[in-house]
């Protein structure tokens, strides 16, 4: 059985095609720019990649696109579109209405249009992938696995806003969370790591990447996290600024006579360890200009590492105790500085990192946390795709 795992954005669609005898990646990559000038894709197999520059200016051009190069004749990986079984789609914003993967159907195409408000970028890219795939691939089942899902198990009391209650009834205003898929597998990855049943164990998944959220995960399942309505909640990211006192952005709208819009740009593309170090979104770039002396960089990587030790603290309350830290996302698995600056601050909680498995460990499952670390530390770099497609086996299969 071969499902082809896709993962659509407003302008790009990333996809890889597994083998799902033995989980391997048959082929994998991504369609950038769609819509705009210089759009490509950029198609890896065994080892190789391929770079077509053509262009994209819909979904289901990007689509009948990576069917090409799967079919590829110098370099394809499947004869014909029958050898796939399946297509899973990685989807954001479920709501209320959905604890779980579901066959996408008409009825659940709806229910995400009925979303949309709460992820006005995410649902209509997702809707576009489901509306490419069935155009290009028509009679294939798809499954939806949405990034909320796995957070409908957090109880009303940790998801509810001191808000009126009536704009919960109204628009469903609450804490949902997001990168769910990722915070599934990494908990479950790391249970299997130790040898433990991830049923025994109390869990901080950090996700920390472009986007970055964390995850309390108690006996398998979530109990809170740190995204809410949306994903720019929780801690600072490379450009979203995270937890706000609320009246920072009516301030900011009275001052400089903002839009709606363009305080929406401010906090999603303008903040975050950006906006305080003014280098880059990039904590590479950041890194670099704190060892030359850039004072407002090494300001920027000690309020991000002070917030997110915060909130790993913070879910000792939630989970009642914390047996393991798991580190994902891409600063998250390449980040040793990063990983190191926060542990530090929770060696009040018994978490010590071992310097010398931790320097220079990137993209790695490893522990990093001494033999004598009462909390036990590991990197576990994230594979939602393959979560995806077994979820799709599973309800398909």
């Amino acid at each position: 059985m071969k499902v082809l795992v896709v993962n659509c954005g407003s302008s790009s669609l990333k996809y890889q095609l597994i083998d799902m005898t033995d989980e391997s990646v048959i082929a994998k990559g991504n369609c950038e720019r769609i819509g705009t000038e210089g759009s490509f894709l950029t198609h890896k197999v065994n080892g190789e990649k391929h770079v077509v520059e053509q262009s994209i200016p819909n979904h289901e051009v990007a689509i009948s696109l990576i069917i090409d190069q799967l079919l590829n004749p110098e370099y394809g990986v499947i004869k014909s579109l029958d050898e796939i079984t399946a297509i899973g789609h990685r989807l954001v914003h479920g709501g209320e209405k959905f604890n779980k993967p579901v066959i996408i159907n008409e009825d659940v195409e709806e229910a995400m249009r009925e979303c949309i408000s709460l992820a006005p970028i995410h649902n209509p890219a997702g809707l576009t992938g489901i509306a490419a795939c069935k155009k290009v691939m028509p009679g294939k089942p798809m499954v939806g696995v949405f990034d909320t899902a796995f957070h409908q198990t957090i109880s009303k009391e940790r998801y509810i806003y001191p808000i009126p209650y009536k704009y919960y009834e109204k628009y469903g205003i609450r804490k949902y969370g997001f990168h769910g898929t990722s915070h599934y597998y990494v908990s479950h990855r790391v249970a299997e790591l130790m040898g433990k049943p991830v049923e025994e164990l109390k869990t901080v998944v950090c996700h920390l990447g472009q986007g970055a959220s964390l995850c309390a995960v108690k006996g398998g399942v979530s109990v809170d996290t740190s995204m809410g309505l949306t994903p720019i909640a929780g801690i600072p990211m490379c450009a979203r600024c995270g937890d706000l006192d609320p009246s920072i952005v009516t301030f900011l709208i009275e001052k400089e006579n903002l839009s709606t819009e363009e305080i929406n740009k401010i906090l999603n593309k303008e903040s975050g360890v950006y906006g305080v170090s003014g280098v880059s979104a990039d904590f590479r770039d950041i890194e670099a200009a704190m060892k030359e002396g850039n004072e407002r960089a090494k300001l920027a990587m000690d309020m991000y590492d002070y917030t997110v030790a915060q909130y790993i603290a913070k879910y000792a309350v939630a989970m009642g105790g914390i047996d393991v830290i798991a580190f994902a996302g891409g600063v998250g698995e390449n980040g040793d500085i990063t990983r190191a600056g926060i542990c530090k601050y929770l060696e009040f909680l018994g978490v010590k990192v071992d310097p010398a498995k931790n320097d220079g460990l990137r993209g790695e499952e490893k522990e990093i946390s001494t033999d004598d670390s009462k909390v036990k530390v590991w990197l576990v770099p994230t594979n939602e795709e393959l979560v995806i497609a077994r979820h799709t086996k599973e309800l398909v299969g």
